[in-house]
């Protein structure tokens, strides 16, 4: 679970309990996502705060993500703020996908040129 979670609101919008903790489910939700090697440091900040839109009120939902060696942010606007919270985690499963993707594949990498550099990887006979 991640367990540094910062909510804040803007200027013109208080948080309530309710939201707050639907919020905290939602984002600590987003651990099973994470590598094992970075849910020790992870911590999330979410911002959440009333747009007034010329057609009407709009909340906004931002969350950013800190990971080691990579920062995830993910931003969206709807008429409810709780949708706007839903949209965000759906957003930021995919990027953490990409994140966890990219790091099988730099590791993997490395392992196949390791192999390469010790001459346990593919041999080809010349024939005479």
């Amino acid at each position: 679970m991640i367990d540094h979670i910062t909510i804040t609101s803007g200027a013109r919008y208080d948080v309530d309990e309710a939201t707050k903790k639907y919020v905290v489910k939602k984002i600590s939700r987003l651990d099973r996502f994470i590598p094992r090697h970075a849910r020790t440091s992870v911590s999330a900040e979410v911002v959440l705060r009333e747009v007034n839109r010329a057609y009407g009120n709009k909340y906004e939902a931002e969350v950013v993500i800190k990971l080691p060696q990579k920062t995830l942010v993910a931003k969206d606007s709807t008429l409810n703020i709780l949708a706007a919270v839903d949209i965000v985690e759906s957003k930021l499963v995919s990027q953490l996908h990409r994140y966890k993707t990219a790091l099988k594949r730099r590791s993997k990498r490395g392992r196949v040129l390791l192999r390469l550099r010790r001459g346990s990887g593919l041999s080809v006979e010349k024939k005479s």
